[in-house]
């Protein structure tokens, strides 16, 4: 793997020195994540394989360019997992640790387990001057002071390349059970709010079109507790799958305007406490994580009414913020843009990891 660290340490030293934009890039899968898509591409797949896995002490270490699928399919032989279930976004083999990390994205068990930058311990990177810093380390106890390894996750690749990530790992539950209601969104989210006030073991939840899933993972004893006290219609194991891995990998039929070939429609992701009543957008809304993510499809056209600073300042008079997630006019601003304090504080970071500029410039926010 030398070789391969020369190699990246030589394309990055030519770039600084003549201030060439770089475009790192894995599997590609998370392409349409982001503002502008803008340099040569320094492809990370060739630095792959897993380079540590303790079964006993929970932790996973791999090489940037590892697919997510030989990971995942790595942990599985020993019934464990990666709980806040990166998505994919592409067939499997395609995706890649780093690119997973890079986006910082998480699945339908993030509003248990928690989202993927909770469970990076450590992080191996190369930065802009070709140096390698090592951040963290493979326990928890090891993260103290500034927590570099987690403020990579979902930086983009603007701050350098991942080279290697060590990862928490959790055990597969002993049972898994998912549930169904009629609901209308307003008394999902107040059950939702309420359920989760209590001692239940509920891994996940999604609401769309007067539908409540709500998943259910843990001891036998305890599924089966839950599943009595709650009520509502079992849905049998295969269809409950195949209903999560589609809203992980957004195949699900919600999600398909966005995907369309030509002039998919813009799709919103916006983040607001548990607790907002349903927001004040016409069209679609799928509601996830208890209610804290709400997902919008823009109607055909994106009319001024709900143009980019409506969805924003629903969003924030609810308490969240919006991310244009997929398609739209992204000049607006893929994230919602950074007050002068923390804009300043992104800079300082970007020039000290990044003095030439040459990392994805433009990805994460315009002019950084």
């Amino acid at each position: 793997m030398e070789a391969t660290l020369d190699a990246f340490r030589d394309a990055i030293r030519q770039a600084g020195d003549s201030r060439a934009p770089l475009r790192l890039r894995g599997g590609g899968s998370k392409d349409f994540y982001g503002q502008a898509l803008v340099g040569t591409v320094l492809d990370t797949r060739p630095h792959a394989g897993i380079v540590d896995y303790d079964p006993a002490e929970l932790v996973v270490t791999a090489r940037c360019g590892t697919p997510l699928a030989e990971i995942e399919a790595a942990l599985a032989e020993r019934r464990q997992m990666l709980a806040f279930e990166p998505p994919h976004f592409a067939p499997s083999g395609t995706a890649t640790l780093g690119g997973a990390v890079a986006a910082g994205l998480s699945g339908p068990r993030r509003q248990s387990v928690g989202a993927l930058r909770d469970f990076v311990l450590g992080v191996q990177l190369m930065d802009g001057r070709g140096e390698v810093l090592h951040f963290g380390g493979q326990v928890m106890k090891n993260v103290a002071g500034y927590d570099v390894s987690r403020l990579l996750t979902g930086s983009l690749g603007t701050l350098g390349l991942i080279l290697e990530v060590s990862l928490k790992v959790l055990p597969m539950p002993f049972d898994d059970a998912t549930l169904r209601f009629a609901l209308p969104q307003a008394e999902a989210i107040e059950r939702l709010n309420r359920w989760g006030g209590q001692p239940l073991p509920i891994a996940a939840s999604a609401w769309q079109d007067g539908v409540l899933d709500v998943r259910l993972s843990g001891a036998t004893a305890a599924v089966r507790a839950a599943c009595e006290k709650l009520g509502g219609d079992r849905v049998e194991p295969g269809e409950a799958r195949a209903l999560w891995a589609a809203l992980r990998e957004q195949s699900h039929p919600f999600f398909a305007p966005a995907h369309a070939k030509d002039h998919g429609r813009a799709l919103w992701r916006i983040a607001v406490p548990t607790i907002a009543p349903p927001l004040d957008l016409p069209g679609a809304q799928l509601v996830e994580w208890g209610g804290g993510q709400r997902w919008w499809l823009a109607p055909e056209g994106d009319p001024a009414s709900v143009s980019a600073e409506s969805v924003r300042a629903i969003a924030q008079a609810a308490g969240g913020h919006a991310t244009l997630f997929r398609n739209g006019d992204k000049a607006v601003g893929v994230f919602t843009p950074l007050s002068a304090p923390l804009a300043a504080i992104h800079k300082r970071l970007k020039t000290t990891f990044d003095p030439a500029g040459i990392f994805n410039p433009q990805r994460l926010y315009t002019g950084l």
